[in-house]
């Protein structure tokens, strides 16, 4: 990876695409190894964590972490979920963080020498061009060892460095003798993958 000691990094996570991304290599991000990782490697400005959340259901099985990441150094940033229905008729919820996302990385590019963005979507192609005009590097976390790949190839032309995600397996993965796959049936019946917008 390229990091310079006294650069100022801030982490721009897109809860959605990251868990999207990290279900597709099939691996369990370990946040807290993720957070030393990235203090390992300059001055940790700030970690943000970008998600949706189902706000009408008893129990949201994102909760737990949301919870965990606010207690743990990252700072969680988070609304409500819309439900919609389909051409099909089949439930969906929408909860896009790009705007808000991308309206924190402006607001805190000319505080950071290195933006690390956690996300494979193309909308956020024209954000790095224009912090990159401000002289703020950025690298870029997604993957191309999915099949399809989970990163727009127009966004990882635009990245400074691309660092695949399944690269940083054995530095951030949970250390699970194995992965549980099975559906908690007190989970809402709802495809967070439409969250991921690549």
């Amino acid at each position: 990876m390229f990091f310079y000691p006294n650069e100022r990094i801030a982490l721009f996570i897109d809860g959605a695409n990251l868990y999207a991304t990290a279900k597709a290599l099939n691996f369990d991000i370990d946040y807290k190894r993720l957070l030393g990782l990235f203090r390992s490697k300059g001055r940790l400005i700030r970690a943000l964590y970008y998600t949706a959340l189902v706000e009408d259901t008893e129990y949201s099985p994102i909760r737990p972490l949301i919870d965990w990441l606010d207690y743990n150094g990252y700072t969680v940033v988070t609304k409500p979920t819309k439900e919609f229905t389909d051409s099909l008729g089949r439930r969906k919820l929408k909860g896009n963080m790009d705007i808000e996302l991308a309206v924190d990385v402006m607001e805190m590019s000319p505080a950071l020498d290195h933006i690390v963005l956690f996300s494979g979507d193309g909308d956020f192609r024209r954000l790095v061009e224009s912090v990159q005009r401000k002289g703020v590097r950025v690298s870029l976390v997604s993957t191309l060892a999915s099949k399809p790949p989970m990163v727009s190839d127009d966004l990882r032309r635009q990245a400074d460095h691309f660092i695949d995600l399944n690269d940083l397996r054995k530095d951030i993965g949970r250390d699970t003798p194995e992965r549980d796959t099975r559906r908690d049936d007190t989970s809402p019946d709802t495809d967070f993958e439409e969250f991921a917008d690549i």
